[in-house]
């Protein structure tokens, strides 16, 4: 028996009270005894059933590209593990300590968007509202948002990863679900995040049958795009892997296995590993460094995540420390495809929003 399996057996009381928890707040939401706000702007919800890895970000990121060109954007977000309170509006000068990792990430990457972090997205959808008119966004996307039930998206994106699909998981903390699978019915879109480029289509029929959805959800596989390495302030290089006897892969990250697959292919790769959304200290990048100083190859170099580098940024003094950066692309499904299914929503949304009062 694995230790993970002895603790998750160990916790099973707890997972029952816990689950009891869920249900009851589930059902209270179910009655109308505890309120939901669709506001009176476009929403789209980003979110998952598990504890994290499902690459909510890059799906994120996905959205601003396909949308923001078209329609005044915003993006709303907890701000995990930031060290801030309430409503924060990035101007450009705020912090990843202040807003949070992924925000900062994709503030610095997207100056054509609004990022806010607040921890109750009601609060924060209206604040965005009261913003002056010429700034009032069209579309805010809601960040991580599938358990917060005060506020009901107009369409609401829920992620599964491909090597851990919610079907085989169990609820915290015996396993790593938020809630109940049910929970799934909820979503207007399932994505099945980090597939193969190349999707076998039985396996991908057996996948859907295993999700069990709803005749008015549909489904879309997504898979991984990796870019050319990057210094970390985003600068594009020339490295190229396959050049490399060996790289020290550092992350923290919830899953990082499909980028480590990826090094791995052209070239050895050790792993150090730190826990999702960790903070590096100068004590960390020491042990970085100790490490990266054992590996006896003349070519060597340290890769890390967009959302590390954020982190990192400022701390790595002389370190030969580059990013690899993600993308995500979709599977299409014959003439149905997640753009067009975007699109089509999210301008009957704003076209219909338009014609009423601004929600106050």
């Amino acid at each position: 028996m694995s230790f993970r399996t002895t603790i998750s057996y160990i916790l099973w009381p707890l997972t029952m009270w816990y689950a009891v928890g869920v249900a009851v707040r589930n059902f209270l939401y179910a009655m109308g005894l505890l309120k939901q706000e669709a506001p009176h702007i476009t929403t789209i919800g980003v979110g998952n059933l598990s504890t994290g890895g499902t690459g909510k970000t890059p799906h994120v990121e996905y959205l601003i590209d396909l949308l923001a060109d078209h329609h005044r954007t915003a993006i709303l977000s907890r701000g995990y593990k930031r060290h801030s309170k309430g409503f924060v509006l990035d101007d450009g000068s705020h912090s990843p300590r202040q807003l949070g990792d992924e925000p900062a990430m994709m503030g610095r990457k997207h100056p054509n968007v609004q990022v806010a972090v607040c921890e109750k997205r009601v609060e924060g959808v209206r604040k965005l509202m009261q913003q002056p008119e010429d700034a009032v966004p069209e579309l805010i996307i809601l960040d991580d948002v599938f358990q917060h039930r005060q506020i009901k998206p107009n369409i609401n994106l829920l992620l599964t990863e491909y090597r851990h699909p919610f079907y085989e998981d169990r609820i915290l903390p015996y396993g790593n679900l938020r809630e109940f699978r049910s929970a799934r019915h909820r979503a207007s879109i399932v994505i099945v995040t980090k597939s193969p480029a190349r999707l076998n289509p039985i396996e991908k029929h057996n996948i859907i049958n295993a999700l069990r959805l709803q005749n008015y959800q549909k489904v879309f596989f997504s898979y991984l795009r990796y870019g050319r390495l990057q210094t970390l302030d985003g600068t594009a290089t020339d490295l190229d892997l396959r050049r490399l006897d060996q790289v020290l892969v550092v992350t923290g990250i919830a899953h990082p296995e499909p980028l480590l697959d990826e090094v791995r292919r052209s070239c050895k790769a050790q792993h150090m590993a730190f826990a999702d959304h960790h903070h590096y200290t100068p004590r960390d990048i020491a042990r970085i460094s100790e490490q990266f100083n054992t590996i006896q190859a003349p070519r060597k170099i340290i890769i890390t995540t967009e959302k590390d580098a954020v982190r990192l940024r400022g701390l790595t003094k002389n370190l030969p420390i580059y990013v690899m950066p993600i993308t995500v692309a979709f599977h299409p499904d014959g003439d149905l495809t997640f753009d067009r299914v975007i699109e089509s929503a999210v301008r009957e949304n704003v076209s219909f929003l338009s014609k009423l009062s601004i929600w106050s």
